[in-house]
């Protein structure tokens, strides 16, 4: 395909081609081989699957109803949705201190400056040299007698070279570079995605871990009470030794479980620590509850057709094969002639004063064309190389899309799933709690046995750590919601890309800076 070069500077310009890189490349005649890049267009059939308007609502901490909004936008700092100023706070901290996004920003910041080094190859080189030299020789080597002659060679030059890209070769690699600064633009915004999103999973683990640590303890201070009982009735000749053998085990079982949750806290703590760019020394900070957080009732659900457009992670497998499609017009450029332009002038004198006199100019201007005849199929084979890296990154890309939509429909049928999960540990708790206290009056009385007791025990201890679970869970798929719908990046308030001006290619040419 051969299309003017004015229309490939405007097709450049739409995917945010610096303004000095369109100039450059508006003025220059010539064709551009290759394909010209077409954005995919949206998966007309794709959608998430789920029905559900809402989830069930449960009378308990984070039981409220959600409610999905199909359509409404995502705000840039959604986790200030659970509204939590420690987690609004540990946020702020994250973004300002962590290293993985702090070397996404420095490689956003080189593949701009790639971008402007490849513009560079577009138009003339410009060299100037200057030398001098003062030498002596024998009148012999002329046949000559007489003292030697010492002489000053002075010479000044300026050399110009042109490559003119009249397949365009030049133009598709300046398209490849400056879609590889879009893939890392869009692989920041992944970066801060992900960071954020790790951020906010992390605080609720943490008060998920606290608050079955707290139903632990709780259970442990339960079952030191019935152990007391149990013992007395031993004493009073009512129970076996087997029953107050079998309730230390117990007790002692819950209480082995306490330090393995006290230990993944600690771990969690640490990973919170180096989420925000410190040490695990540095800074505990105040103690994520799960009651200090609010589950957000209104969640956004962005329709399908606008899924690919915000998911940063399509957005850059997009600009990857953005660049391989430019790949190809690179290779296709490689096997046809290439011209080179050069031209010198300066000056040559024996002495500074005749240095810049008429008779000292000298100048050269020649022409060179190089068409590759035989390279043993290197060429050849690149080309096909090139069509071949375009077809493994237009299957990556689809393979991307797919896994987009997958999240988005795990996570909507999660939030629905969730909420039936929580009623059902609600009813759980509820049920076995009655179920305990009554075979704790019925063991007392002696109208059950000890097992039938502990067997009530447990059950009512596991659904107690399992309601806690299920509350965490509400919240930490409510995050996986909005990290699958791409976190609403576009609509960040905040700026962490260095946005310095950069000069473009004509003021680097000319010095003009």
């Amino acid at each position: 395909m051969c299309s003017e070069a004015c229309d490939v500077s405007i097709g450049v310009g739409s995917y945010g081609r610096g303004a000095g890189v369109a100039a450059t490349i508006a003025v220059l005649a010539g064709c551009t081989l290759g394909p010209d890049f077409q954005v995919p267009p949206a998966p007309a059939e794709a959608g998430y699957g789920a029905d559900a308007a809402s989830t069930a609502s449960v009378p308990v901490a984070a039981g409220a109803a959600q409610t999905f909004v199909t359509g409404k936008d995502i705000p840039g700092d959604w986790w200030a949705l659970f509204r939590s100023r420690h987690l609004n706070g540990l946020i702020e901290q994250a973004l300002k201190a962590n290293p993985n996004l702090q070397a996404a920003q420095a490689a956003l910041r080189q593949a701009k400056e790639n971008v402007q080094a490849q513009a560079g190859t577009l138009l003339p080189t410009i060299d100037g040299n200057a030398s001098a030299a003062r030498q002596q020789f024998s009148l012999a080597t002329f046949g000559q007698t007489g003292p030697p002659l010492i002489f000053n060679l002075l010479q000044t030059t300026v050399n110009v070279s042109y490559s003119p890209d009249v397949f365009g070769g030049k133009r598709r690699a300046l398209e490849s570079a400056q879609a590889q600064a879009d893939y890392q633009r869009f692989q920041l915004e992944a970066s801060y995605l992900t960071l954020t999103s790790n951020v906010v999973t992390a605080a609720i683990q943490e008060a998920s871990l606290r608050g079955q640590i707290q139903a632990t303890e709780d259970i442990i201070k339960a079952e030191q009470q019935q152990l007391v009982v149990v013992r007395n009735q031993f004493d009073a000749g009512s129970a076996p030794r087997t029953d107050v053998l079998a309730q230390e085990s117990t007790l002692a079982q819950t209480q082995g479980t306490l330090p393995v949750l006290q230990k993944q806290l600690s771990q969690q703590r640490h990973v919170l620590m180096a989420l925000t760019g410190r040490f695990p020394n540095q800074g505990r900070g105040a103690a994520f509850m799960l009651s200090a957080l609010r589950l957000p009732t209104s969640l956004p659900v962005s329709v399908p057709s606008k899924l690919v457009e915000q998911r940063p992670d399509v957005r850059a497998a997009q600009e990857q094969l953005h660049q391989a499609s430019a790949q190809i017009g690179v290779a296709v450029a490689n096997l046809l002639p290439q011209i080179n332009l050069t031209a010198d002038y300066g000056n040559t004198a024996l002495n500074a004063p005749q240095l810049f006199t008429p008779n000292a100019a000298v100048w050269s201007a020649a022409g060179a064309v190089s068409q590759p005849i035989f390279h043993g199929g290197t060429l050849l084979h690149q080309e096909r190389a090139a069509v071949a890296g375009y077809e493994m990154a237009d299957a990556q890309y689809r393979n991307t899309v797919l896994l987009a939509f997958q999240n988005v429909a795990d996570a909507l049928r999660a939030l629905q799933d969730d909420a039936r999960i929580l009623a059902a540990q609600e009813r759980t708790v509820r049920v076995s709690a009655e179920s305990l206290d009554l075979s704790r009056v019925q063991y007392q009385d002696g109208t059950i046995t000890y097992l039938t007791l502990l067997n009530a025990q447990r059950t009512y201890e596991t659904a107690r750590l399992s309601l806690v679970q299920a509350q965490a869970a509400r919240f930490a798929d409510t995050v996986a919601l909005f990290q699958a719908l791409g976190g609403g990046w576009w609509n960040r308030s905040d700026v962490i890309v260095d946005d310095r001006p950069k000069p473009n290619i004509i003021e680097i040419v000319t010095g003009a800076r």
